[in-house]
């Protein structure tokens, strides 16, 4: 197999093209290029990868603009940070996706996947309008503001002052930026989805904390991580988050 990836991100296109040599030893990566302008000149040779990876936003604009610009000879299989929520609209349009950061199990299934659509009926491929209906999809906008109830009155809380989000006595709570704590009527798992996966993210089932509030990391038993946040509360990392978490930490 022949591999192209498009991804502007250096290190997660390194650790890409590593797990794609460990899952299959006999691939062959063509090239890594990281902007619209590098992939269009490059399929403007008449190169034919069997398949490509493709990052969605770029440094210079979405990938979609590649198709837009030159045939793209081979099936793409598109990386992407945003939450699984928004990314229904792929399995509808028939089109193959990774949300980062990229497990390895994933990774295995969409692999699969291309080569029993090959065997069953020729080499699969991409059609523009299917990605232009797909990226109009996922147009979205992460919430902004929070409103809590303090007494007898409402406070709109900016999603940036929000330091971690954590569960209680089954109540969710809010860590505001000056320290005051406010309940919230949403589930750490609707939070999740709501809130911007470039800032939050999920270390357990407990906790969603924001970068900013993170003071310290260190290892823990059994592979996980503990993390203090600013304020002096704990809190540790999943096992099975571990990889994600240093992924999200690094940028």
């Amino acid at each position: 197999m022949r591999a192209l990836i498009l991804e502007d991100e250096a290190l997660a296109a390194e650790r890409l093209q590593l797990m794609l040599e460990k899952l299959r030893p006999d691939i062959e990566i063509l090239a890594i290029l990281d902007t619209v302008e590098d992939a269009v000149s490059y399929f403007s040779t008449g190169v034919r990868p069997d398949l490509a990876f493709f990052d969605i936003q770029l440094a210079d604009g979405a990938s979609f603009q590649v198709f837009e610009s030159v045939k793209v000879p081979c099936p793409v299989i598109f990386t992407t940070a945003y939450d699984q929520y928004t990314l229904k609209a792929f399995k509808v349009n028939s089109i193959d996706y990774l949300l980062k950061p990229i497990g390895k199990t994933d990774l295995e299934q969409a692999l699969a996947q291309y080569e029993d659509l090959k065997e069953k009926f020729g080499q699969p491929t991409v059609q523009l309008q299917q990605v232009e209906q797909l990226l109009q999809s996922m147009q979205r906008r992460y919430k902004e503001r929070f409103v809590v109830k303090t007494g007898h009155q409402f406070l709109s809380i900016r999603a940036e002052d929000i330091r971690y989000l954590f569960t209680e006595h089954k109540t969710t709570w809010i860590r505001h930026a000056d320290g005051k704590k406010h309940a919230l009527e949403y589930t750490l798992e609707e939070l999740e989805a709501l809130l911007d996966p470039k800032y939050f993210f999920r270390t357990n089932r407990q906790y969603i904390v924001h970068i900013e509030a993170i003071d310290q990391t260190t290892v823990y038993s059994n592979a996980r991580l503990k993390i203090k946040l600013q304020d002096g509360e704990e809190t540790t990392v999943s096992r099975d988050r571990v990889s994600d978490f240093r992924t999200w930490l690094g940028g």
